[in-house]
């Protein structure tokens, strides 16, 4: 799963405005292991929004076995937690902002073929224009399935979505060309 942006004077403001940004992109199974015998999902996303242009790179992980879940229940749907992971944000100006995921889950709907994913971040700073920052941001996703395997398993998956939250400590809007 994509997102962050700019140069100059005008970004030593702090803002701790909500963050909007909207994404979109492509998700996969990863080859990254971190965890034995948990397959973890590598989704690779572009936006705008608040900061500007970004590209944003998640890994994610959760549970391999089905959960129990509150927002998610019926015949035709199965919840999976999301419990490790991280993303990077990185924007026009090469300014990064990194967060470690903190919660998130998927919510998958086989009678409309296609997912909720949430993956919630605690940012952790970054370089650049976000050398000081913090906040949550909740990346909200519809994951919906572009091509299986030989098995017939989904295998690649396109993805939109949104970015919000609050970065206090974030820089500007969207830097001093207005990208």
């Amino acid at each position: 799963m994509t997102l962050m942006l700019s140069f100059g004077v005008a970004a030593t403001n702090a803002q701790a405005g909500p963050v909007n940004m909207t994404v979109s992109g492509s998700t996969v199974a990863s080859t990254v292991t971190l965890q034995p015998g948990v397959p973890f999902s590598e989704y690779l996303l572009s936006g705008s929004g608040t900061f500007g242009q970004f590209d944003l790179r998640v890994l994610s992980a959760g549970v391999p076995a089905p959960q129990k879940s509150t927002t998610c229940s019926g015949p035709t749907k199965l919840y999976l937690a999301v419990t490790v992971g991280a993303g990077v944000f990185h924007f026009a100006d090469g300014s990064l902002l990194s967060g470690t995921l903190t919660g998130g889950g998927d919510c998958i709907d086989f009678a409309v073929g296609q997912a909720l994913c949430v993956r919630v971040f605690q940012v952790s700073g970054g370089t650049g224009r976000f050398a000081k920052a913090a906040g949550t941001v909740t990346l909200t996703m519809t994951v919906i399935p572009i091509m299986v395997d030989g098995s017939g398993n989904p295998a690649f998956f396109a993805v939109t979505g949104e970015v919000t939250g609050a970065v206090p400590g974030g820089v500007g809007e969207k830097g001093p060309e207005g990208e």
